[in-house]
């Protein structure tokens, strides 16, 4: 087992792709306390805003097995291609669920000032603009290149 976490401490892609999350977690919290002027702790954890987090990681995760292991390898395709679906699900799906919520919102907001219904919210930010995805990947980007 000493082996294992051994592995794990030296694993410099995994590092490098959590330190790419990190960072891109790290600015929404910027950014969301100079927009607001306060700290959130759910602003942590939270998915949707600028930029892509998931975007971020995956995009360093990619570039750096293909750094390591070379850009014609299977690893690197597999990677490429997860982290292809991931930045189109984080724009797409994602996005679209997020608008329903806030549709759903404003729906449940009128029917609750005729007191026909009872108060409760759904969570609207899912997904991410091109704009947070790419600025997502760039940090990726940037992460690997540097490494």
């Amino acid at each position: 087992m000493e082996n294992f976490w051994q592995g794990i401490l030296k694993n410099k892609i995994l590092w490098l792709t959590v330190l790419s999350w990190t960072i891109s977690q790290g600015t929404k919290i910027i950014l969301g306390l100079v927009r607001k002027k306060r700290f959130n702790f759910n602003w942590i954890f939270r998915p949707g805003g600028m930029p892509s987090s998931h975007t971020a990681g995956t995009v360093t995760l990619s570039f750096c097995l293909g750094k390591e292991f070379g850009f014609s390898s299977p690893i690197f395709a597999f990677s490429m291609i997860f982290t292809i679906m991931t930045m189109f699900d984080a724009q797409t799906w994602r996005r679209s669920i997020g608008v329903q919520a806030r549709l759903l919102n404003r729906m449940l907001e009128d029917l609750r000032e005729r007191k026909k219904i009872e108060d409760f919210h759904l969570k609207e930010l899912f997904g991410h603009t091109p704009i947070e995805v790419f600025i997502g990947a760039l940090i990726g980007f940037l992460i690997s290149f540097f490494y």
